[in-house]
């Protein structure tokens, strides 16, 4: 197919509206995000309630500003790309249904994108010759996996986390020792000021053959160290405490992803999701991956976050193999990889 096949993708399964004009999977025209970080601070978090309703109140202009950044009209468009899970549901519903009355009244394809897959592909965009097969470590705030992505649209999921996922602990932690909402930012900042070796918190590890991540113990393990000190009247060293946890959750992250290159026998490593932008991490698989002859590529820190430029190129990927929604596609908060 020689035509240039436009997307139009939309974003909603947290906390950020957005919208994006992707060109083939991985030329972005626009990529348009509405955050609403400000506004759930001082909740300590994401309320759902709360994003969805802003969600409706920022999807209609959002939309329109991707298109005129684009320099587009919809009847430029050939398809029209949504996240429909997981997420949250009400939050999803939104993008969903705004998708589904612009593919109906333009005519033209509905792509719904598993929102894991498009972090994915936002690899594809940074990097404009990757091809699988490659691994991907997955790390945000809800979700935290590693993938062996043996083709498009081929995905085997090697290691997920069994109760928090690493951006989760790192916004829990964060919240204990008083940084606030979003911890990931504050606690990779607070690390440089802090001995990572203070402190021993736990990493767990299950047999030799699982690639699983828990990071629930850490998180406690953090919460006791800090009431132990409290109950014993003894100063907290706040950088100390972050720097030790970090590398707790970055040790077991790299650990588990070298040992998937190795098994796989691939030398190619893609991180994706929000803790994708963090400095330590990076660092840490950067130096690992030089010392084994592994590559490790990242996203610019604005296709890290949740976007709709991702959603755009993994929408562009289901187009080319014929995968097309019907409009009665439904909102799916607890959608698994690779799941249609």
């Amino acid at each position: 197919m020689n035509k240039d096949i436009k997307i139009l993708a939309i974003e909603s399964s947290c906390d950020e509206t957005a919208a994006a004009v992707v060109v083939n999977g991985r030329e972005v025209l626009s990529n348009i995000i509405s955050s609403q970080i400000d506004i759930h601070k001082k909740f300590g978090g994401v309320v759902p309630e709360v994003a969805s309703r802003k969600h409706i109140e920022a999807i209609n202009w959002v939309v329109e500003s991707a298109l005129k950044e684009a320099d587009l009209e919809l009847k430029d468009i050939d398809a029209i790309g949504v996240t429909y899970g997981p997420g949250l549901v009400g939050a999803l519903l939104v993008g969903l249904q705004y998708a589904k009355g612009l593919a109906y009244a333009l005519k033209k394809p509905l792509i719904g994108v598993n929102h894991i897959e498009g972090h994915i592909s936002a690899n594809f965009i940074e990097h404009k010759d990757l091809e699988p097969p490659f691994v991907c470590l997955v790390v945000s705030g809800g979700h935290t996996f590693i993938v062996y992505m043996k083709d498009y649209g081929n995905y085997e999921v090697i290691g997920q986390t069994r109760d928090d996922a690493a951006g989760e602990a790192y916004d829990k932690v964060a919240r204990a020792i008083g940084l606030g909402y979003p911890g990931g930012p504050k606690i990779d900042k607070l690390s440089k000021e802090g001995n990572e070796n203070a402190i021993k918190f736990p990493r767990a590890n299950f047999h030799e053959e699982c690639l699983d991540f828990s990071f629930s113990g850490l998180k406690s393990a953090v919460l006791n160290y800090l009431n132990k000190m409290n109950m014993t009247s003894k100063e907290v060293n706040n950088a100390d405490v972050a720097a030790s946890f970090q590398k707790a959750v970055v040790d077991v992250l790299t650990d588990n992803v070298i040992k998937t290159c190795k098994m796989k026998s691939v030398d190619k490593i893609a991180i994706a999701g929000g803790v994708a932008s963090n400095s330590a991490l990076r660092n840490n698989l950067i130096e690992k991956g030089a010392e084994m002859g592994i590559k490790v590529l990242f996203p610019a820190p604005i296709l890290c976050t949740d976007n709709a430029a991702m959603i755009g190129s993994a929408a562009y990927f289901e187009y080319m193999r014929g995968n097309v929604s019907s409009l009665d596609l439904n909102a799916k908060p607890n959608l698994k990889l690779g799941e249609r």
